[in-house]
């Protein structure tokens, strides 16, 4: 899913998408979801992450643990 924001960039990235990104699994995404360390919201019935909250956590480490 790939909405473009102003600046020619997506405004919401899907998991998989946001895991290649930060160079962990799919399953360390969820994690950090449901710890809260990652903003996630639903669009058309799926899971997404905002943008910003990525480009946010790109400057942090990842939630321990494997994935």
């Amino acid at each position: 899913m790939r909405i473009a924001t102003r600046a020619g960039r997506p405004a919401h990235y899907t998991i998989s998408q946001a895991a290649s990104m930060l160079g962990v699994g799919e399953p360390r995404i969820h994690r950090a979801i449901r710890l809260g360390t990652l903003r996630a919201e639903r669009r058309n019935g799926r899971l997404v992450i905002p943008a910003p909250a990525l480009i946010k956590l790109l400057g942090r480490p990842m939630v321990g643990g494997a994935g």
